[in-house]
């Protein structure tokens, strides 16, 4: 059977290199100010530079900033794990891949997935769905 695409624009959340290194630092040190994110990158780009990606990453939807005072606090607007998700989904679509299952089994086929990795994920789905669902 196959899935609908999962974005209506698949490019909208594909991320840049800067992108990438910015929301790595948001996932791990929000709330957290574009000073202190310029000031971790390992190149130190302009602040105006570090704006910019910032502007585009609330653009894309992955961050969301709040003021304190008149400076501006960055976080995620999703966890890694949907990003990745969403990025997957993407490269399903590209490749034409009919399922997740299909994806599985070459990401298994490659030696990307042993047994171990395949057991946690049967057993994280066995918690999903005992979760009450909203």
């Amino acid at each position: 059977m196959r899935r609908p695409t999962h974005d209506a624009n698949p490019g909208s959340t594909e991320l840049g290199e800067l992108e990438r290194e910015i929301m790595d630092l948001v996932w791990r040190l929000a709330p957290v100010t574009a000073e202190r994110l310029r000031s971790e990158l390992p190149r130190e780009p302009k602040e105006s530079t570090v704006r910019t990606v910032l502007r585009r990453l609330e653009a894309k939807g992955l961050v969301s900033h709040t003021l304190d005072g008149r400076t501006f606090l960055y976080r995620a607007r999703a966890p890694r794990r949907a990003v990745a998700a969403r990025a997957v989904g993407r490269i399903m679509d590209w490749f034409r891949i009919g399922s997740v299952s299909e994806m599985l089994v070459g990401m298994a086929e490659a030696g990307m997935l042993d047994h171990k990795d395949l057991e946690q994920l049967i057993a994280r789905l066995d918690a999903a769905d005992r979760e009450p669902k909203p």
